[in-house]
């Protein structure tokens, strides 16, 4: 069953090939991470780990019993208790609810884990399934932007106080531990 782990060290070589496997996929509705990422990803992924250490932001991968990546759900820009969500699934486990699975999840840890008030997103216009997976997750559209060149809306979600969240649900394991 599918699970979501907080960032780790060892998770960089699958990290970096559900990258890979996924770049032509991913860069039919986001902007493509570019030749750089990939020759840099081991400097990146410590700097990601730093980042996180320090509460500037929190990753999460969505992993399969085998260790492979199906996905990744980020909170990042943290501050005064707020944060901006981005989300991405593997084409091989797109359309079968793992998304919103998986954001449902880390929006329960940014209420109760991290003590977070209100999340924030953005997609395309374009990008239906994205968009989709927000409105199933309780985000409220905030306003039209520009992003990466397209247009697109902004996507707000007001958190309950950690007393009052709900459990995760829908086949992703809750993670068991802060990141950290």
């Amino acid at each position: 069953m599918p699970h979501l782990e907080p960032l780790r060290p060892d998770h960089a070589a699958a990290l970096l090939a559900f990258e890979r496997e996924n770049r032509a996929y991913f860069a039919a509705s986001i902007p493509d991470r570019g030749d750089a990422f990939f020759a840099g990803f081991d400097a990146l992924h410590r700097e990601r780990l730093a980042e996180q250490a320090a509460g500037l932001c929190f990753f999460h991968l969505v992993v399969d019993d085998t260790g492979a990546v199906l996905g990744r759900v980020n909170l990042v820009d943290v501050a005064e208790g707020s944060a901006d969500l981005g989300y991405r699934i593997a084409e091989r486990a797109a359309g079968r609810g793992l998304a919103t699975a998986a954001v449902r999840e880390v929006c329960r840890l940014a209420s109760t884990a991290y003590g977070l008030r209100t999340l924030r997103a953005a997609a395309t216009i374009d990008n239906a399934a994205s968009r989709a997976v927000l409105a199933r997750t309780g985000f409220l559209p905030a306003g039209d932007l520009v992003l990466n060149g397209r247009p697109a809306l902004r996507f707000t979600l007001a958190l309950p106080s950690a007393g009052h969240a709900a459990p995760g649900e829908d086949g992703i394991r809750p993670s068991v531990r802060r990141p950290g």
